[in-house]
């Protein structure tokens, strides 16, 4: 562990860490609460690399809060052993290429990690990170699971639409007008040596072999499919009984609030996270708002298809959209015609 960093103060100060974190070590520096540096830390990314480093910030004086970057990613660990030591982690978010001077702010994981502690003391974190400690963080790692399972089996699917056509005339004509699971279980079942000698033997061992790996991959899916489907059900069973709401989407929704939902303040901030509150973008008399394109796009898109479901088959969504539709059609007819509205109104 490497430290550099002032002479300690003589008086007990609050202190405040800012991390930058990365795969093998992290960088830390510690601030007071007047914003003085008063060092800077690397330590390994492992449990005693932690402690060594809680220990060399306590060194300064008690340890007030953290700001980590990265928290649901190179960061998560420390993020943990922080909060099991009762100390609080704040999410920072790492700063964009484009907000830093060429002259001034030169990129440097020291630099960084001092950016971080100063964000905390200006207020300036994304609040309290994901635990990622409960039933929603197995869903998670269930879902990436399945994510890659569906695109290697899209991949598969895809590979053997190509090697069809490409196949010999014989081959082709056997297997032609075939859906993709019919020709899945028709490659599956081809009877070969294990030394192909010619390209129809050849062709049809490729076949066979990405047969089965689609197969082998839909096995996987259904798997991880009834794992999601029981833990869903078990964390929100009043989200997945709504209509319109299924595992995918419900599994969505709780991985972007988190197993900690409450360090959402309100639904405002639900509404910000997801990206479907509107962006004021008004300028003098003139108030208008824009659609938000930051955000969580998968909690965005989920949110969307289960508007467009809704809208097609529950009621109390199609009187609500007629009904906003309706006013929103009645107050572009009055801009566009202003005085029979005034002659209204006497």
């Amino acid at each position: 562990m490497t430290m550099i960093g002032a002479e300690r103060p003589e008086t007990r100060v609050e202190v405040i860490l800012g991390v930058d974190t990365h795969l093998e070590f992290h960088v830390a520096v510690a601030v007071d609460h007047l914003g003085r540096r008063l060092g800077e830390s690397s330590v390994p990314t492992t449990t005693k690399g932690y402690e060594r480093l809680l220990c060399w910030a306590e060194g300064f004086g008690p340890v007030r809060c953290a700001g980590v970057e990265g928290t649901s990613s190179y960061g998560a660990g420390l993020a943990r052993h922080l909060k099991t030591q009762g100390v609080e982690v704040l999410e920072v978010e790492r700063p964009k290429r484009r907000q830093r001077s060429p002259r001034r702010n030169v990129k440097s994981d020291s630099s960084d990690a001092e950016r971080a502690a100063r964000a905390v003391l200006a207020g300036e974190t994304s609040g309290a990170p994901k635990s990622g400690d409960g039933c929603v963080e197995m869903i998670r790692a269930l879902r990436a699971a399945r994510r890659s399972a569906m695109k290697a089996r899209t991949q598969a699917a895809n590979q053997l639409q190509g090697l069809r056509v490409t196949a010999p005339d014989e081959l082709l004509n056997r297997l032609r007008g075939l859906s993709t699971k019919e020709l899945v279980a028709a490659a599956a079942r081809f009877r070969l040596g294990d030394d192909p000698r010619d390209v129809p033997a050849a062709t049809k061992f490729a076949l066979r072999s990405v047969a089965r790996r689609y197969e082998a991959l839909s096995g996987e899916i259904a798997e991880l499919d009834a794992h999601l489907d029981r833990l869903v059900a078990q964390v929100a069973p009043e989200l997945v009984s709504l209509l319109g709401i299924g595992t995918d989407h419900a599994a969505t929704l709780l991985i972007v609030a988190g197993d900690n939902p409450k360090r959402l303040r309100s639904e405002a901030s639900f509404a910000s996270l997801c990206g479907v509150s509107p962006i004021e973008a008004s300028s003098g008399k003139v108030v208008r708002h824009r659609l938000n394109r930051g955000g969580n796009r998968d909690a965005n898109r989920a949110l969307y298809m289960i508007c467009l479901a809704r809208m097609r088959r529950d009621r109390r969504t199609q009187e609500y959209v007629a009904r906003r539709t309706a006013g929103e059609a009645w107050q572009e007819q009055a801009r566009d015609h202003p005085l029979p509205q005034a002659v209204n109104t006497l």
